[in-house]
């Protein structure tokens, strides 16, 4: 065991944990967040997907000592009253069906569209293509990073 500084949704902390354990593990059981999930473990479907200084991340695989920018859950992002816009807009197209998948959608489509205003439907299609959802809420998925791309563009 050995003592890891995270910073998670703006707050520094202190864990004791094995170095080598996934970051996922870390964030749901000593911080209780449910946004990341377990899919798969092997970092192909996207569920634990979390920002590390903006940059999406799996977190299934991610050793947590490596873990060593700031980092952003689906929780960090905005409150129930003041939810971010890419969840405003998630909301807004009842996007999500299920919600199991929502932290790769989310997440991966706010970095990219973050570093590409401009973006077109196609391209966020494209940034998408790694991201596994078993509710097929792909097309409103799509329709809210549209929605979202077109207000950072704004």
């Amino acid at each position: 065991m050995a003592e890891v500084i995270l910073n998670v949704n703006g707050g520094n902390n202190v864990v004791e944990v094995d170095p080598n354990s996934p970051l996922l593990y870390v964030l749901m059981d000593a911080y209780g967040l449910k946004g990341p999930k377990f899919g798969c473990g092997l970092a192909q479907c996207g569920a634990c997907t979390v920002l590390m200084d903006g940059e999406p991340y799996r977190s299934c695989t991610l050793p947590v000592s490596e873990a060593t920018g700031k980092i952003v859950t689906l929780e960090g992002l905005g409150t129930m009253d003041n939810p971010h816009p890419i969840q405003k807009a998630f909301i807004d197209e009842q996007a999500l069906q299920c919600g199991f998948c929502a932290s790769g959608p989310v997440l991966y489509g706010k970095a990219f569209i973050d570093k590409n205003p401009g973006a077109t439907e196609g391209q966020i299609v494209e940034a998408l293509n790694g991201i596994l959802c078993r509710c097929h809420a792909h097309t409103r998925m799509v329709k809210a990073l549209v929605r979202y791309a077109k207000e950072v563009k704004a």
